[in-house]
Order: structure tokens, then C-alpha cells, then sequence
């Protein structure tokens, strides 16, 4: 690399696996004229008179390198978050990590005055704009850990779901006794999964059974991730204008037929 080449980002990284994984067709922006200055991007013109860019043996290195390190980097929860955000996208699903979505709920409960809310009552408060303003309601910030969707162009086949992760079982007991965080999961999506890790001795962190029923329960088995109990479905005809506005402004995390690559 030049010595004058500026310091590249993450933003740099991502391009340069875009480019890698697609025809090569240029942006022309900054971005891509300073992968090229790095030695990490070359042009290809065609014999039509097109010009396409290339990743170099040092843009190859430099993927390698990037992607070693982030998964280094992650943690255990981290790791198990990953893997099922990438199991979703194997299955045809676009997945989400991160998001922080609002979902309206009985103000009772959140203000932990009831134990428990009726589960269609959420499903039904989320369908309808006008829920927020029905009395005794309030928003919920919810923050799944993988939220997923169907690959398909049918709004009422989107079967939105939650997957919360769990590698600690003291961080699980404690989620557990906060009904309207659970409420709010439910409310968000037709199913709702607790995925769990395995403590120091590769044991579960906890039984199925020590999850409420409406939630499914998956749990880490070696290197396999097996459904102790499956989630219950609900019907979901659709998502509110606010909740696709936040999945278009986070981008999946994870697409159909998307790998390992999506660490860089």
C-alpha cells in the first residue's frame, strides 16, 4: 500500500467484499478511487469498451485478514447471534440484528402492574396505527436480538419473527422477569424463540420448560442448534409503515444465500 493511501474503514471493507462477490460494476465514488489508490481494486476494461473492477491478490489478503479478526473479536453471544441470523438467511429469510422497534402496550404492563398480557391483544395493537392512541396504551422500545422475515412479495406471507439470545443463565432468569419485554417480542411477530447457550461445561443454561410456552426454545448442542420446543404462530397480516421504515434504514444483516462473509 502507498504510503500516501488513506486508512481504510469499515465502510471501505464492505464495498470491497460487494465488488468481490458481483460483477465488478463501478460506483465511481470516492470510496472505490480510494481502494484503488490502496492497490486493493483494479480496472478491467472489456473488449466492449466497458470498464469493470477487480479485486487484487492484496484486496483478497486484506479480506482475509479483516474477516479473521472480527471473528476474533466476537463474544459468545455475538457468535450465537450470528449463527442465527445466518441459519435464518439459509432458510430463505431476510434477518435483522440490532434493531430497536416501538410496539404499543397495555400501560399496566409496563409499568409492571400485571404480570402478564393477553398475547392477541399485542398481536392486535401492532397491526393498528391507531393503537398508540387507544387509552391505556404506551409505546414499548423492543430490541430483538435477530428479527427475521420471509423472502417473498406476499406482505401477508412475511411470517416475522423473533429469535432472543441467551448464553447466560443469570442474564436469562433476569429477562424472564420482565413480562412486557416478552409482551413486546410477541406483539412484533407471529413467533417468538429463545435460542440458548451452553455454560462453562457444555451444558444448556436452562430447560425448556423454564421458558413460558408461548415462546419456542431452541438450544445449542455442540455445534448444532436443535429445537427443544417449538414456537407457537400466530396469524400476521402485516407490519405497520413505522417498522419498515426501521428495517430500510438498518439494511439486513443477513440475506437468502448470504455466508460467513457478512462478518467483514
Amino acid at each position: 500500500m502507498s504510503p500516501t493511501a488513506p486508512a481504510l474503514t469499515r465502510r471501505h471493507h464492505q464495498r470491497l467484499r460487494e465488488i468481490h462477490r458481483s460483477a465488478g460494476w463501478p460506483c465511481l465514488d470516492m470510496l472505490e478511487v480510494e481502494l484503488l489508490a490502496a492497490g486493493l481494486l483494479e480496472r478491467c476494461p472489456s473488449p466492449e469498451g466497458f470498464e469493470r473492477l477487480r479485486v487484487t491478490d492484496a484486496g483478497i489478503q486484506r479480506l482475509a485478514e479483516v474477516f479473521a479478526v472480527n471473528r476474533a473479536a466476537r463474544t459468545p453471544h455475538e457468535a450465537l447471534v450470528e449463527r442465527v441470523a445466518l441459519d435464518m438467511a439459509r432458510a430463505g429469510r431476510l434477518a435483522w440484528r440490532g434493531l430497536a422497534l416501538r410496539v404499543p402496550l397495555p400501560r399496566a404492563l409496563l409499568t409492571g402492574q400485571a404480570d402478564e398480557a393477553p398475547v392477541p391483544l399485542q398481536a392486535c395493537a401492532f397491526d393498528t396505527e391507531a393503537a398508540p392512541h387507544a387509552p391505556g396504551h404506551g409505546w414499548c422500545m423492543a430490541c430483538p436480538d435477530v428479527f427475521s422475515v420471509r423472502h417473498t412479495t406476499v406482505e401477508a406471507y412475511l411470517e416475522p419473527v423473533v429469535h432472543e439470545i441467551k448464553v447466560s443463565r443469570a442474564d436469562l432468569l433476569g429477562d424472564l422477569r420482565k413480562p412486557a419485554k416478552r409482551a413486546a417480542y410477541l406483539g412484533m411477530a407471529s413467533a417468538c424463540w429463545y435460542v440458548l447457550g451452553q455454560d462453562s461445561r457444555g451444558r444448556p443454561i436452562a430447560a425448556p420448560d423454564e421458558v413460558p410456552p408461548e415462546c419456542g426454545v431452541m438450544q445449542l448442542e455442540g455445534e448444532r442448534l436443535v429445537v427443544a420446543r417449538e414456537a407457537p404462530r400466530r396469524a400476521f397480516e402485516r407490519l405497520p409503515f413505522h417498522v419498515w421504515m426501521a428495517l430500510a434504514r438498518s439494511g439486513p444483516a443477513a440475506r437468502p444465500q448470504d455466508d460467513a462473509q457478512s462478518l467483514l
